[in-house]
């Protein structure tokens, strides 16, 4: 009985999809029904309405127009250079007592970091060396993106939870554990973008020529002889007990 039942299901369903080819419009592949414009695929040229459809109403009547309210709630992003950061103060003392709720456990408590957690001190001077740390102090270069990323995804088990002012003084005191804040200061949104970070010129514009990767599929060697330039044994030694000790 049950074989019946599978049996007419998939029957139903197969009709169902033959008549619905048979619905679609002629000339339309209903698997593939938009067509590339000739300009390519940027997302500065509109698609054209596939061939054989209707054009769309001006209106679809759905959903409601955003207001101004809930725009606001999702365009939080600031920029290096300060632009669009909330109005808002906080000190240094303030941001200690914040820092020891929301952020020691993993940061430690002068931002040391704990076990596999991300230290938030140290590290000037070594991104040229063979041990680089990235910090906040050592690699960011502009203090209103660290504001950004703090009020964007910290605390980590609750992101956004806090309120700007005492997100300003969780910044303001990570940037005093990175000695760029003296213990009495206040930050607000205009003394953040006077700070100058220790990389700010770390970071530069590189024009890089545009080089098109065309990738080889069919007689790539076109009769040239093909040698092995490198071999695993050269990674993993004989003996080792990691892989085989001889090429297979």
């Amino acid at each position: 009985m049950r074989k019946q039942t599978i049996l007419v299901a998939a029957a139903a369903v197969a009709l169902a999809a033959a008549a619905s080819a048979q619905q679609a419009p002629r000339g339309l592949d209903p698997y593939m029904p938009f067509v590339v414009p000739p300009q390519g695929n940027t997302p500065e040229a509109a698609w054209p309405v596939p061939p054989g459809l209707p054009a769309l109403p001006a209106r679809l009547g759905l959903g409601n127009p955003a207001t101004a309210e809930e725009i606001a709630g999702w365009d939080i992003s600031v920029r290096a250079d300060g632009h669009n950061l909330p109005k808002g103060r906080g000190t240094v003392a303030e941001g200690e007592e914040l820092y020891v709720a929301h952020c020691a456990s993993c940061h430690g408590d002068f931002g040391e970091g704990v076990d596999r957690w991300p230290a938030l001190i140290g590290g000037r001077g070594t991104l040229a060396t063979d041990a680089p740390r990235r910090t906040i102090g050592s690699y960011w270069p502009y203090a209103p993106v660290v504001f950004d990323y703090i009020r964007r995804a910290m605390p980590y088990a609750a992101p956004q939870s806090l309120t700007t002012d005492e997100y300003y003084a969780i910044t303001a005191y990570v940037l005093h554990l990175n000695e760029l804040l003296p213990a009495d200061a206040t930050l607000d949104q205009d003394s953040i973008k006077t700070i100058r970070m220790p990389n700010r010129d770390g970071f530069i514009l590189e024009a890089r020529p545009d080089t098109p990767n065309e990738a080889c599929m069919q007689n790539c060697r076109k009769g040239r002889p093909v040698r092995v330039t490198m071999d695993s044994r050269q990674f993993v030694p004989p003996g080792s007990g990691s892989g085989f000790s001889e090429p297979q």
